[in-house]
């Protein structure tokens, strides 16, 4: 990728490094015609531009690759590396089979510059985020159980009701979406886990309990109808979901309290996937309700008891108000996970508000 610093990301960047005074533009062509202006004395700096020179040659290992990915001149960034080297008084790297290498002294340096260098794209991924923001009408972020659950027919519902819009659907697991949702990538989410970032509101949409898929024909008569008992999955054949967040092991702990516990043989790592082993014959599972409430004709799914309560939030910035189309595709999915949840047995959707939809300006 090749993009050439800002001001405000090399003031960013003079602020981390602790640099006294106003950071130089470095531009090399510049910097050549300025050949007689003397650098600063001051040892161990750095400037943007050297930070860009170090983490380009750790991409791709050499001088003159280096140069290209930062589009100037092989003589310019050599140029620039010995200027580097020069304000911090140790060599950076050293040449070994034609490549260059990091010395003892860089490597310690290397942890901090791609922590700084990962800042920086967070930082220019969120300028041309707000700058295309008005570009793009509705973006959305799910988790992948979610994407498969409700937000299909939610998006066929906000079309039918506001046209053939433009959206953008993404999914990705929690932490990534909260900090898609406040590097401006996507409008609003959809997920199982409330964020406790300040930039981040997580509103809650619809409660369900806690759910027990089996292959079809598991349950019949009556007792398909009611909640199951959590007693009854005890010594039972489990399809496992692996502790990844806290859900996860809020999971593992409510399994831990049975005895003898459930018998896991497969661990996964997402309800969906959980559902089509469920629905091969591989035994139950524990999923959410609004995958259980749409895991089809070859799958029977019951509510454990007593109720495990599982919350849909939908997601977005504490400092940007959703506009029509946003809140009414949010009203979209409260109405879609409440009739999700309702068809459980004996089962009753909580909101957050009423389900009731709002209709745009």
């Amino acid at each position: 990728m090749r993009w050439r610093p800002r001001t405000t990301r090399r003031e960013l960047v003079a602020q981390i490094l602790h640099y006294p005074g106003t950071m130089r533009s470095d531009n090399i062509t510049n910097t050549q015609k300025r050949a007689s202006d003397p650098l600063p004395t001051l040892q161990g700096t750095m400037h943007l531009r050297h930070i860009e020179m170090f983490q380009a040659i750790l991409q791709v290992g050499t001088l003159t690759d280096a140069a290209s990915l930062l589009n100037i001149s092989q003589p310019a960034a050599t140029k620039l590396l010995q200027q580097a080297e020069r304000r911090l008084g140790f060599p950076l790297f050293i040449r070994a089979k034609g490549r260059l290498h990091l010395t003892p002294e860089s490597q310690l340096l290397k942890g901090q510059i791609e922590h700084i260098f990962s800042h920086l794209c967070d930082l220019q991924m969120l300028a041309t985020n707000i700058a295309r923001a008005e570009t793009r009408l509705l973006r959305v972020v799910t988790t992948p159980t979610l994407a498969n659950a409700i937000i299909p027919q939610s998006i066929t519902r906000l079309r039918r009701m506001m046209g053939k819009i433009s959206i953008e659907l993404a999914t990705q697991h929690s932490r990534e979406m909260f900090k898609s949702i406040v590097l401006r990538e996507s409008d609003v989410g959809f997920t199982l886990q409330e964020s406790t970032h300040p930039d981040v509101r997580c509103e809650p949409l619809c409660t369900g309990s806690l759910t027990v898929i089996a292959p079809r024909g598991t349950w019949v008569g009556r007792e398909a109808t009611l909640p199951i008992p959590v007693e009854a999955l005890a010594d039972a054949n489990l399809v496992g979901i692996s502790v990844v967040d806290s859900l996860g092991r809020q999971l593992q702990s409510y399994l831990e309290q049975l005895s003898p516990p459930p018998r896991v043989s497969i661990w996964v790592q997402t309800y969906q996937i959980a559902r089509d082993l469920v629905a091969n014959g591989e035994g139950l599972a524990l999923v959410d309700p609004f995958m259980g409430a749409s895991s089809g004709a070859s799958v029977q799914a019951r509510p454990v008891k007593p109720a495990v309560p599982m919350t849909l939030y939908a997601a977005y910035r504490v400092d940007v108000p959703l506009n029509s189309v946003q809140r009414q595709f949010v009203q979209c999915m409260r109405l879609a996970a409440s009739e999700a949840v309702a068809n459980l047995p004996l089962s009753s959707a909580k909101t957050g508000s009423a389900c009731t939809l709002v209709h745009a300006d």
